[in-house]
């Protein structure tokens, strides 16, 4: 760690001349240009679990961390990566550091989070839904830190488009969620490439998953671990259960969308996600669909909509139940239940973030009523349960609901059903959204010459 009375921890002189406490980032060891930076983006003081791990991976140790999604967590173990970094020019195919994350969106999103603080080091994503050779150019050009999810980053190592013989230090960003998706065999090849002497950072939100055990005990030496958050991040929002008879549901879940503020309604499959989004769509209500069959340039676009204010609700299957942050969600809705309490905890930290308020709803048909008690049991939430119709004053007191638009004439929208757009192909839809509908007319040919 930095010696406080040096000019490299960032410290300042009193009209005495003695020196002011360093401070916070510095004294957990970060370089003054790193602590300049984060001043720069207003970021002062650390989280409990950036200042609980920084100072260890810091000092090179493998480090285990257990802290939920909008922890901080990101800079926990990104800013050390970068500072470790710094110095050394970049590898043509071969990066130096590698961070692996679950998800597209995550990985983009961790990048734009370490972006400002690279401070001339060259970072790169490798992700599915985008052009590969792309990625694979940009790694000949050289990268110091490669943020990939394990399936694009097989494909680029398979091709020889990337090598691991030179990563330093990796991160395992979400473990129990690359569990959870089944990515463990392909994160474990991964690895086996990386040289076994380099550091290891693995965070994840729960750490009582056997295969993540397994990973920890395999690839981090004598790891320091570190564990904020224990309780799952829903906290601070209110959790009510919505006794609804099937008929009503698409009226109520209507109603809620139609509010003002922003909505993530959750569904459990991609077509129950495109199928609610019609349903609202048609009822004149701004609302999107986001899942993992959509395209990467159209998700991206659909969660920049729905952060702006484009749309105000947005339709989700779990692939947005973790590391995906949007400012002021203020009601998360179950329109489908989870499938587990785990997936309830990741859903409903959505809403209620950084200490704001939040509310939680779940709208429960009546052959759905005993799985829903197990699970808010096993996820050790208190309920309040309402039994109402379309149009009860509950509904509205809870959510803000308020009757929709009603059906529109207006432009397509922004966002149409992804069946228009490849999702779902083969349904007697045109194969692309530009696509003309056919006239029923035999086209006339052009007399040959």
């Amino acid at each position: 760690m930095p010696d406080p009375a040096t000019p490299d921890t960032g410290s300042s002189a009193d009209h005495a001349g003695t020196r002011r406490t360093p401070p916070p980032f510095a004294r957990l060891g970060l370089p003054v240009l790193t602590v300049q930076a984060l001043r720069r983006a207003d970021i002062t003081e650390p989280l409990p679990i950036q200042a609980a791990a920084v100072p260890d991976a810091m000092a090179g140790h493998d480090v285990l961390g257990r802290a939920p999604t909008g922890s901080g967590k990101t800079l926990a173990f990104g800013l050390p990566i970068l500072a470790r970094l710094a110095g050394a020019p970049a590898i043509a195919r071969a990066p130096r550091g590698l961070i692996l994350a679950p998800t597209r969106e995550l990985a983009l999103q961790i990048e734009r989070a370490l972006e400002p603080f690279a401070l001339g080091l060259r970072l790169g994503t490798a992700v599915g839904g985008m052009p590969l050779a792309r990625q694979g150019e940009k790694l000949r050009r050289g990268v110091d830190l490669l943020i990939a999810t394990p399936g694009r980053l097989a494909d680029l190592v398979e091709q020889g488009a990337a090598v691991l013989d030179e990563v330093r230090i990796t991160a395992i960003d979400e473990a129990d969620h690359m569990a959870d998706f089944g990515f463990l065999p392909q994160v474990r090849r991964l690895l086996d490439l990386v040289p076994g002497d380099g550091q290891r950072l693995l965070f994840s939100a729960t750490l009582d998953d056997e295969s993540v055990q397994d990973l920890v005990r395999r690839y981090l030496r004598d790891p320091v671990t570190h564990s904020v958050a224990a309780e799952p991040e829903t906290t601070t929002a209110t959790h009510h259960l919505l006794y609804v008879e099937a008929a009503d549901k698409p009226a109520v879940l209507a109603e809620i969308a139609a509010r003002d503020g922003r909505t993530l309604l959750f569904a459990r499959t991609q077509y129950g996600a495109e199928k609610l989004t019609r349903r609202l769509r048609d009822q004149g209500i701004s609302v999107a669909a986001l899942h993992g069959g959509k395209a990467q340039n159209r998700r991206i676009r659909t969660l920049a909509a729905f952060a702006d204010g484009g749309i105000s609700a947005l339709v989700a299957t779990d692939i947005a139940a973790r590391g995906i942050h949007v400012d002021a969600v203020s009601l998360v809705v179950h329109a489908d239940p989870p499938a587990d309490a785990k997936d309830y905890v990741h859903r409903a930290g959505r809403t209620a973030r950084a200490g704001a308020d939040g509310t939680v709803i779940t709208v429960v048909t009546p052959d759905q009523r005993a799985e829903v008690a197990a699970l808010t049991t096993a996820a050790g939430i208190q309920v309040v349960e309402h039994t109402v119709r379309p149009g009860d004053r509950d509904i509205r007191h809870l959510t803000g609901a308020r009757t929709p638009p009603g059906p529109t004439t207006a432009a397509a929208p922004a966002n149409p059903p992804a069946a228009q757009h490849g999702y779902f192909r083969g349904r007697g839809r045109p194969r692309g959204g530009d696509a003309k509908p056919s006239s029923g007319r035999r086209p006339r040919r052009r007399p040959s010459r």
